[in-house]
């Protein structure tokens, strides 16, 4: 916890991650707020989530088009711009309610599409603010640890507000993400920050092989992921215990918590790329066991270990993205690593489903395991992932 407390002392550290968390805040919440305001007024199960995933693949494409912007103009403006934006669709969403149902539509893209990407903002972020490479690994295990707040969070504030009125807690949902956005773009290091030049590419940092396999690996890493929550419930119906999926969500959100704050504490030496691999065999590792499905007190135990490697894995593949990506694409690189892991996770959720239709709950946890060896392997067989400079140079034994 030293290491912690040393880099949060230094300033601005605290007011940016606190600022992130908070205007992250509607990842966790506008799906749930979503399906709540559809359902609350006459729409069915079917359209209520097809508006949450329309939400979802919304903000998987809007991440990295709005990292490209961030990194040619600056980190203030754009992400106040789409703030804003994605408030406003909340707001439309809350005042047009279900129909027309196109402007409903348009109301939920627009809050996806134009999710400000924070995350990515404050991994950029991170290198001019701390001095050394031991906080800034340090900052992006607690970084990466933290998200599990949000989605632990998130659907409760949901929903206490739902409880005054379901357009309370859609409104409060974009209010709260320019909030956090505003804490962020007014402070110091976030008007200071200006991206390299160089990235005017097409591509961006798609054109670096080491970011193609990153983005490959974090997909299928949520792809693991997606599966738990649709898994816990098979597992509580298969076991007729209706408390067991959301106790197994929190098992694996806090084992990711405690594995990330544990990581970010330690020294790290060697290579980032072996440290991955390593972090990726243990994750493999720790998802295989769940399609066993075993009696309530041994399945606490293995969810819990499930999720310790995930944020360690997580903040090892950011300290990656600096050297990787080429000059002047760095906050659109991290972007689409929040959008390969989000589209993992709603892959892993539709396919959780079909196949615990069809093979009930071992096969639906058999996804993630998939997932998690299938992750493992594409990082393995691209071999050794290093910064371009460092190509031609061996690798220190």
């Amino acid at each position: 916890m030293r290491a912690y407390l040393h880099f949060l002392r230094r300033p601005y550290a605290a007011r940016l991650l606190g600022g992130t968390l908070l205007g992250r805040l509607p990842n966790g919440m506008g799906p749930l707020a979503i399906v709540l305001f559809a359902r609350a007024h006459g729409g069915g199960y079917t359209l209520a989530g097809a508006l949450s995933a329309l939400y979802g693949l919304a903000m998987a494409a809007g991440q990295p088009a709005i990292g490209r912007a961030m990194d040619r103009f600056g980190q203030p403006r754009i992400l106040t711009a789409s703030a804003v934006a994605a408030a406003a669709g909340f707001a439309s969403l809350a005042v047009v309610g279900l129909r027309p149902l196109p402007v409903a539509v348009a109301g939920v893209l627009v809050a996806g599409f134009f999710t400000p990407p924070l995350e990515a903002g404050l991994r950029a972020l991170w290198p001019s603010v701390l001095p050394g490479e031991a906080e800034v690994q340090a900052a992006y295990a607690l970084d990466a640890a933290s998200q599990e707040l949000l989605f632990t969070c998130g659907p409760l504030i949901v929903i206490a507000a739902a409880a005054f009125s379901d357009e309370v807690a859609v409104l409060l949902t974009g209010l709260l993400g320019v909030a956090g956005t505003l804490i962020v773009t007014s402070s110091r290091p976030s008007r200071a920050w200006r991206g390299e030049g160089g990235g005017g590419h097409w591509a961006g940092p798609l054109r670096s092989p080491g970011i193609r396999v990153l983005i490959a690996t974090l997909t299928f890493v949520g792809v693991a992921l997606g599966v738990i929550s649709v898994g816990a419930v098979t597992y509580a119906d298969a076991r007729h215990t209706s408390y067991a999926s959301g106790l197994l969500l929190a098992l694996t959100a806090g084992g990711a918590f405690v594995g990330g704050v544990t990581y970010g504490s330690r020294p790290r030496t060697g290579p980032a790329y072996r440290r991955l691999v390593l972090l990726m065999t243990g994750l493999a590792a720790g998802y295989l066991p769940l399609m066993w499905a075993p009696p309530l007190p041994v399945m606490v135990v293995l969810a819990m270990l499930s999720g310790v490697f995930l944020a360690p894995v997580l903040a090892c593949a950011f300290t990656l993205v600096d050297g990787l990506a080429p000059r002047g694409t760095v906050t659109e690189a991290f972007a689409w690593l929040v959008t390969a892991f989000c589209v993992g996770s709603a892959a892993g959720s539709a396919l959780a489903g079909v196949a615990g239709d069809a093979a009930g709950v071992h096969g639906a946890f058999a996804v993630a395991g998939a997932g998690g060896v299938l992750g493992l392997l594409t990082l393995v067989t691209a071999g050794p992932i290093r910064p371009p400079a460092q190509a031609a140079e061996p690798e220190a034994p």
